[in-house]
């Protein structure tokens, strides 16, 4: 009995860490989305926030470094994508698919280099580097039998995580400029009439999003990978963050919980013994897709406006046609 309890604890555990990097590139886009952006360019911005995180970590030693990069690098990301699509009204989609592709391939070159240029042919943080984001104890709450792994065995990057959550989840809820960027994302041109800087509100929030997603591409480079680059660390976690948003019902709240379903479909094929069952591994990889088109149809059977897209995302907003 105590086995298959631990058993169950550490397969949840396992969750919980690999859906770290999707709650933080999922709420991003949340917050993107909120402001009447579609930003495809969730995967180029881990990408950006990986390389430039790991990056400081490398240069400096110093984990702060390290984070403030990820966090400027992913939403040097995003303010160029609002330029393009809130300044000079370029297609949305076109544009985050552009920033997929030059984040990877920025991120790629940089890492390679790094890499060429080190004697070992590797390049890894410090370890004061590594060693700030292990996970944390907390006394004799850690020590609690299967609660104390699941809740008070993780490191700063995942209770940060949370907490940006439930921050956002405020502040577009019981907040006056939450509830402005809610406005701003269902009807930019109502908003504006009634005193909303537009501009001003999408250039913020899209940028903050961008942030959000790159520290979700520091946590790949420096506690998944271990501080040591990775080519192609990403791989593919930012499309599925994409996904996630509808799964979550771009609610910061359902973040929580949705990174950990979808990390539970992403580790299965490890928790289930091959002896038991035999299915192939290109099944469970497509696990995560095949519950956001479940949720696609669930959404659509049950239309409710507290769970749909904002209605000015994909759509640019020109002020001179008000």
């Amino acid at each position: 009995m105590h086995e298959s309890i631990q058993y169950i604890v550490n397969f949840l555990y396992a969750a919980m860490l690999t859906g770290v990097p999707l709650m933080y590139g999922t709420l991003g886009e949340v917050i993107t989305q909120k402001a009447g952006n579609l930003n495809l360019g969730v995967e180029g911005m881990m990408y950006l926030g990986a390389v430039f995180g790991f990056w400081g970590g490398y240069a400096t030693g110093s984990p702060v470094m390290a984070l403030l990069c990820a966090f400027a690098a992913g939403m040097g990301g995003a303010l160029l994508y609002a330029l393009l699509t809130v300044s000079f009204k370029a297609n949305q989609n076109v544009t985050g698919l552009t920033l997929t592709i030059f984040g990877t391939g920025l991120a790629n070159y940089i890492g390679t280099s790094l890499i060429m240029a080190s004697p070992t042919e590797s390049a890894t943080v410090a370890a004061n580097v590594i060693n700030a984001f292990r996970p944390v104890r907390f006394g004799f709450l850690t020590d609690i039998p299967y609660l104390g792994k699941l809740i008070f065995s993780h490191s700063w990057f995942v209770y940060l995580g949370v907490a940006l959550c439930v921050a956002a989840g405020f502040y577009l809820n019981h907040t006056r400029q939450g509830l402005n960027l809610r406005a701003v994302g269902e009807n930019a041109a109502a908003a504006d009439a009634v005193g909303i800087p537009v501009t001003l509100y999408k250039y913020v929030h899209i940028g903050v999003g961008g942030g959000i997603c790159g520290l979700g591409g520091a946590y790949v480079a420096l506690v998944t990978c271990g501080g040591t680059w990775t080519y192609n660390c990403i791989s593919g976690l930012g499309w599925i963050a994409v996904a996630l948003v509808i799964f979550a019902a771009w609610s910061p709240y359902r973040v929580l919980y949705g990174s950990l379903a979808f990390g539970t479909l992403s580790i299965l094929r490890l928790y289930i013994p091959g002896t038991v069952i035999s299915i192939p591994p290109s099944i469970f990889s497509m696990l995560p897709f095949l519950a956001t088109i479940l949720v696609l149809v669930i959404t659509s059977i049950r239309l409710t406006r507290e769970k749909m897209q904002p209605r000015g995302c994909g759509v640019n907003y020109f002020r001179e046609e008000r």
